[in-house]
């Protein structure tokens, strides 16, 4: 299943995060794609709004990780500085993905062989100015019912693909 939406301002790309991360459940992956400046960690910080982080959400570009505690655990990756697979397990990528928390990996396009498990995939794409244009993909239950949800509940207007 496939969903792709527009954004206008950084607000409103927040805010289809927070909607995204109020429907999200424990061992939730969601994997985060697009260019520098896209807009990957103003979705992110929509989504730790959506469950229930009470703290700012920053992009962990330097630290790798920031983990923050809501409704559920929330991991934030960023791998944009990683290499290699290896560093993925030193990081302990692995025991996140496991784990009954929400985990939201920041430019996992770079790893896209390691990423086997059933996840939501996302691509932000920025129109030069305040736009954004944000795919949504799901191959699996439980996230294409979470899509299903977002567009039926009014949160997002989307066109439907495969």
């Amino acid at each position: 299943m496939e969903y792709e939406v527009r954004t206008e301002g950084e607000q409103a790309t927040e805010d289809l995060g927070e909607a995204l991360g109020r429907r999200l459940f424990p061992g939730a992956v969601i994997l985060l794609n697009g260019e520098m400046g896209a807009g990957k960690t103003v979705f992110a910080r929509g989504v730790g709004r959506g469950l229930g982080v009470n703290v700012p959400i920053q992009s962990p570009t330097f630290s790798l990780l920031n983990a923050h505690s809501g409704r559920l655990p929330f991991y934030h990756f960023d791998l944009y500085r990683l290499n290699s697979e290896e560093e993925l397990f030193e990081l302990g990528l692995d025991e996140a993905l496991d784990g009954e928390g929400v985990s939201l990996v920041e430019w996992a396009g770079k790893f896209a062989d390691y990423f086997t498990m059933p996840a939501l995939v996302i691509w932000i794409t920025s129109d030069g100015s305040t736009g954004r244009q944000i795919l949504f993909w799901a191959k699996t239950e439980p996230y294409q019912a979470i899509l299903r949800e977002l567009t039926t509940g009014g949160q997002v207007s989307a066109n439907p693909g495969n």
